[in-house]
């Protein structure tokens, strides 16, 4: 008995006549664009890339209209805004580690990730001196607001989504209005309300408790949207196994939310790795080794870039820019870092 294949047909699918007609319009537009900005004042990339955009819209839709009518005009113009909004986003962040690692990879040498800037000053050659205590004392801080906030964020969302207790919506409203707290209001808060009234001095600890403040509501928020994606047919099996609630939570909810929650961390970490103005307040600025987190100030690599640009000489402002590009390498290395062990996790359960 011989069987015979069915053919998946895709009616949306562009057609080989679709697609040089979308290949002609992209040719007429980028030609309409080279023209116009050489017959008229309008110069430069962004000339170039509005007027592609307007020409292509303009020569597309008359292939469209004879096609398939103004319906498809209007298809054509919502599948066009939202790829110009894509490639905008794409350009700028582009354009910002591009403008990062072009600049912050000149001053990048052996020295500048393995000495401190104990013996040397920000206006010295390039070569001398470096920022390694800067980044073990923002590993530091990065630590202690992971330690503090991580579990007060999730227990915080699984109140939230799970409890829903009679102050649910007063913890909701007080998550997002912190969300909005300036960062500086952050170390303000920390500095006349410890370091003004009480013994303690600037340390990492309270570098740290500033950095908490503004990473509970990314991570909380985040949580909760991942914690609200899990299917309630999970917390239904597990109740009617016969597991308490918060068995059902530990064992089956949290889990299955695992590399969401992950990824709440990392957007938290985000959030606090490049804050300045908190930790001029809480941690100081320092230029040699403190591994004591509840002493003495700090070093970190957002003060040594703004005490760089704050020099305004070549050297400083350098150092400024390589000082950027390795606090986007080390959040680079933890997110790797953390995305592995997570994905790692999972495969063994």
């Amino acid at each position: 008995m011989s069987t015979t294949s069915v053919k998946q047909v895709r009616p949306w699918a562009p057609s080989v006549t679709d697609r040089a007609m979308t290949g002609l319009s992209v040719v007429l537009a980028i030609l309409t664009a080279v023209i116009i900005v050489a017959v008229t004042p309008m110069k430069g990339k962004l000339a170039y890339f509005f007027l592609f955009f307007i020409a292509w819209f303009v020569i597309d839709s008359i292939f469209v209209v004879r096609k398939m009518g103004a319906k498809g005009i209007r298809d054509g113009l919502a599948a066009k805004v939202t790829l110009l909004g894509a490639v905008i986003v794409s350009m700028a962040v582009f354009s910002i580690l591009w403008a990062t690692i072009s600049r912050g990879i000149k001053g990048l040498n052996l020295a500048f990730v393995t000495q401190n800037m104990r013996n040397a000053s920000m206006f010295d050659p390039i070569g001398k001196g470096g920022i390694l205590h800067a980044i073990l004392g923002t590993l530091m801080l990065i630590a202690i607001a992971i330690i503090i906030s991580v579990p007060m964020g999730i227990l915080t969302a699984l109140y939230l989504t799970e409890i829903k207790g009679k102050a649910s919506g007063l913890i909701q409203f007080l998550v997002q209005a912190m969300s909005g707290v300036p960062s500086v209001v952050a170390g303000l808060f920390i500095y006349a309300a410890i370091i003004l009234n009480t013994p303690l001095r600037s340390s990492a600890f309270l570098g740290g408790l500033a950095l908490t403040i503004l990473m509970v509501p990314t991570v909380t928020r985040t949580a909760q949207e991942v914690l609200n994606l899990v299917p309630r047919d999970l917390r239904e099996a597990g109740l009617a196994m016969g597991a308490t609630q918060w068995k059902t939570v530990a064992l089956v909810v949290v889990p299955a939310a695992r590399s969401g929650l992950i990824t709440a961390t990392i957007l938290g970490v985000a959030r606090i790795a490049g804050e300045t103005a908190p930790l001029l307040f809480t941690v100081g600025v320092f230029d040699s080794y403190n591994f004591n987190p509840f002493k003495g100030d700090q070093g970190t690599i957002p003060t040594v870039v703004w005490r760089g640009l704050l020099g305004g000489t070549p050297e400083s402002v350098q150092r400024a820019w390589s000082a950027i590009f390795v606090l986007l390498v080390v959040v680079l290395i933890m997110f790797v870092l953390a995305r592995t062990l997570g994905s790692k996790a999972m495969k063994k359960k």
